[in-house]
C-alpha cells in the first residue's frame, strides 16, 4: 500500500504519555516540512482507561481528520484497572490494541508491544489481520526501554519503530528530545530510539508504506485553537482571568495563567464559576480587560454574572468550550449542542454577541474581534467552541501570529472628555444617557476625577440610581438594542463567514465552528470527482448574519445543515433568523462523542441527493421539514 499520507495512532492507556508522545512526533513531523492535523481521544479519568492521539501528515493542507488511519501503535495500558473481559469496562490493558482495528485501512500497519499486549487476547486477530492485508510488528518495547532506561521509554521505543518503518530520519525527533530533556535522561531515550531504529531495520518489512515529503515556505507552530484563543486575548490586552477548572475549558485557563504574570496580569483560580465570572465584571468595571469561561455545566452558572455584566455595561468577554452532556454527559468528547445554551442564558430580554470559530487561526481572529466588540460596545462577548477545537493541534506559519497589541479599554472617557460630560445635579456623572450614537454611552473608569457614578443590576436612570419610570425603562432598553445593528454592520465590513467550492453549485452544506474544515475537505472531494457542491462556514452567532446566510440558501436547490447535536439546534437558529427557507434545508446529525468524518459527509450528500436512505455510520440525516 502507498498512501499519500500517514495517519498515526498511537493508543495507550491514560496517564502513560500519550499526548505528550503524540505531541512531540508531530512537531518532528512539521519540521519535516509536512503539514499536520491530530484527533485526541480520551477517557473522562484521571489516569488509566484507553486513549489514543491520531496524527494526519500529509504535503498540503489538512483541515480535517482523515477516514479511517493506516498506521497503529498499540503500546498497552500500563494503568488497566482489572485485566478480566468481564469488569465493568472490560480489558482495558488490550484495548489498546483491540479497540482500534475497526478504523484501521486495508493494508495498514500495525506495531504493538509484545512486552504487554498479546494478540491472542485479542478476538480474531489473526484472521482480520489477513483478511485485511494488515502488516504486523510485533516489538517488546517495555523489555527494549528497561534495557536502556525505565520501562516509561517504551513510547520512545515506538516511535523509533515508526521512523525506520516510515522511512523517516531521526533528526528532528533528536532534536526535539535535547530540547525537552537532558543529561542521563536524554541519553537513556536517545539509546531507546535508536536501538529500536535498528532493530526495526534489520527486520524483515512487507509494506509499502512511507512517510511523505514536504517543504514549508517559513517557520511553523504546532498550536491548537486553546492556542489561538488565548494568543488574541493576550495581543488584545487582556490582563485578568478568573475561572473554575473544567473540562476542556482548562486549556485555555493553563495557558494564560502560564502567560499573564510575566506581563504583569492575574490569573485568579477561584470556587466556583460564578465567582469567576463575577470577579471577571468587577476587573473590567475597574479598568483591567478581562475574560473568564468553562464549560457545560460550569458556565450555566455564569448566567447571573453575564446578566449583570449586559445591564451595567461592563464589557466582559467569556468563553464556553462545549463538550457531550447534558449534565456532566461525556466531559471529554466533542458536541455542539451548547449553541442554544450560550445564545439564551441569563435573564430578561438579554443580549449578546458570540463567535463560533472553525480553527486555530479563526479562534485568534474572533477573539480579538471579540474584544474589540465588548469594550467598544460595553456588551458581553462570547466566544463557543468545542473540546474537538480546544485540543486538536494543527500547523501555522508562525509570522500569522505577529501582530500589533490593541490594549484600549474603546469606549472611555478621559478626565477632560468627562469634565465636559453630562452630571447630575449633584455632580454625578451620566454614565447611562439615553440618545447616544449606536446605543454606547461612553464610561469612566473608577477613580477619574468626575466620574463618579452608580453601577446596579436594576434597571437605572442616566446617574445610574434605580428606576422604574415606564419612559426611561423604554429608552434604555431600546438604546441598548441598538448596539446589536451597529455590532451587524461592524461585522459585515469584516465578513467572517466562509463560502468554499464551486460557486455555481445547486447543492450546499452549511455547518459552524470545528466541524467546517471536515466539511471543507468533503466539498473538495466531491468536486474532484464531479459532484459540483458549495459550503459555507458561518462563525457569527449573534448578530446572525441574516443576509448572507439567506443569499447563500437562495443560491442553492437544497442544502444540508451539518452538526453534532442531536436537537438540530443549528439549522433552528438558522429557520429562527431567516424565517421560510422554502424548506430547503436538511439535517446531518451526529453525537455519538466522535467527530466528523469527511466521507460521512461525502456519504450524507450523495444519499439526499439519490433521494435519502441510511446513512451506514452513526450519523442521523434528517429530511427538510416546514419553516
Amino acid at each position: 500500500m502507498t498512501d499519500d499520507e500517514l495517519i498515526w495512532r498511537v493508543a495507550g492507556g491514560s496517564g502513560d504519555g500519550i499526548d505528550s508522545t503524540s505531541q512531540n512526533f508531530a512537531k518532528a513531523l512539521m519540521r519535516s516540512g509536512l503539514d499536520v492535523f491530530t484527533h485526541r481521544h480520551y477517557p473522562s479519568r484521571i489516569r488509566g482507561g484507553h486513549t489514543y492521539v491520531e496524527i494526519r501528515a500529509r504535503d498540503e493542507n489538512v483541515t480535517s481528520r482523515g477516514d479511517g488511519y493506516n498506521f497503529l501503535l498499540a503500546l498497552g495500558d500500563s494503568f488497566a484497572r482489572n485485566p478480566s473481559e468481564h469488569a465493568v469496562y472490560g480489558d482495558e490493558e488490550v484495548k489498546p490494541l483491540s479497540e482500534n482495528l475497526d478504523d484501521l485501512r486495508e493494508g495498514g500497519v500495525i506495531v504493538y508491544d509484545e512486552g504487554l499486549l498479546d494478540v491472542e487476547d485479542v478476538p480474531n486477530f489473526e484472521e482480520r489481520a489477513e483478511e485485511n492485508n494488515w502488516h504486523v510488528y510485533p516489538l517488546d518495547l517495555r523489555s527494549l526501554a528497561k534495557e536502556h532506561g525505565r520501562e516509561v521509554m517504551r513510547n520512545t521505543a515506538g516511535v523509533g519503530a515508526t521512523a525506520a518503518l516510515v522511512d523517516m530520519d531521526l533528526d528532528h525527533i533528536e532534536d526535539l528530545m535535547s530540547d525537552a530533556m537532558g543529561g542521563e535522561i536524554l541519553e537513556q531515550n536517545l539509546e531507546v530510539l535508536h536501538d529500536a531504529y535498528e532493530q526495526v531495520n534489520e527486520m524483515d518489512q512487507s509494506h509499502d508504506l512511507t512517510v511523505p515529503t514536504g517543504e514549508h515556505d517559513e517557520e511553523q507552530v504546532l498550536v491548537s485553537g486553546s492556542h489561538g484563543i488565548a494568543y488574541a486575548a493576550i495581543d488584545a490586552g487582556c490582563r485578568f482571568i478568573s475561572g473554575y477548572p473544567m473540562t476542556p475549558w482548562t486549556d485555555v485557563f493553563t495557558i494564560m495563567t502560564n502567560l499573564l504574570p510575566d506581563m504583569g496580569g492575574i490569573s485568579e483560580q477561584v470556587e466556583d464559576e460564578i465567582a469567576a465570572a463575577a470577579l471577571a465584571v468587577g476587573a473590567s468595571h475597574s479598568g483591567v480587560k478581562s475574560m473568564s469561561g468553562s464549560s457545560g455545566g460550569g458556565f450555566a452558572l455564569m448566567s447571573e454574572p453575564l446578566g449583570l455584566a449586559e445591564m451595567t455595561e461592563t464589557p466582559l468577554v467569556l468563553l464556553e468550550a462545549m463538550r457531550a452532556g447534558p449534565s456532566t454527559g461525556m466531559p471529554t468528547k466533542p458536541e455542539q449542542a451548547d449553541l442554544e445554551h450560550i445564545l439564551y442564558t441569563s435573564q430578561g430580554d438579554s443580549h449578546r454577541v458570540a463567535f463560533g470559530p472553525s480553527d486555530p487561526k479563526e479562534c485568534y481572529e474572533q477573539t480579538r474581534t471579540a474584544f474589540e466588540l465588548a469594550y467598544d460596545y460595553q456588551i458581553p462577548s462570547i466566544v463557543v467552541y468545542d473540546q474537538k477545537l480546544s485540543g486538536e493541534y494543527r500547523n501555522v506559519d508562525a509570522s500569522f501570529f505577529d501582530r500589533d497589541p490593541k490594549p484600549d479599554l474603546g469606549s472611555t472617557l478621559t478626565e477632560e472628555e468627562i469634565a465636559e460630560a453630562a452630571h447630575d445635579e449633584t455632580g454625578k456623572f451620566e454614565r447611562y444617557q439615553h440618545d447616544v450614537e449606536d446605543g454606547v454611552s461612553p464610561r469612566s473608569i473608577p477613580g477619574q476625577s468626575g466620574g463618579r457614578y452608580l453601577a446596579s443590576g436594576n434597571e437605572h436612570w442616566p446617574t445610574g440610581h434605580i428606576a422604574e419610570d415606564p419612559d426611561n425603562r423604554v429608552a434604555q432598553v431600546e438604546r441598548r438594542l441598538q448596539k446589536l445593528d451597529a455590532i451587524r454592520d461592524d461585522l459585515d465590513e469584516c465578513d467572517q463567514q466562509v463560502v468554499y467550492g464551486d460557486e455555481d453549485a445547486d447543492f450546499g452544506l452549511i455547518a459552524w465552528g470545528s466541524q467546517q474544515g471536515t466539511v471543507e475537505e468533503a466539498v473538495a472531494r466531491m468536486n474532484d470527482n464531479g459532484n459540483d457542491v458549495k459550503a459555507l462556514g458561518v462563525s457569527d452567532l449573534s448578530p446572525f448574519p441574516v443576509e448572507g446566510v439567506r443569499e447563500f440558501i437562495e443560491s442553492v436547490d437544497e442544502a444540508i445543515v451539518v452538526e453534532m447535536s442531536s436537537t438540530k439546534q443549528f439549522r433552528g437558529l438558522i429557520q429562527k433568523e431567516l424565517g421560510n427557507v422554502d424548506g430547503k434545508l436538511s439535517s446531518l446529525l451526529k453525537y455519538n462523542g466522535n467527530p466528523f468524518e469527511p466521507a460521512e459527509i461525502v456519504e450524507a450528500v450523495e444519499l439526499e441527493q439519490d433521494g435519502g436512505g441510511e446513512p451506514t455510520a452513526q450519523t442521523t440525516l434528517e429530511p427538510a421539514a416546514g419553516d
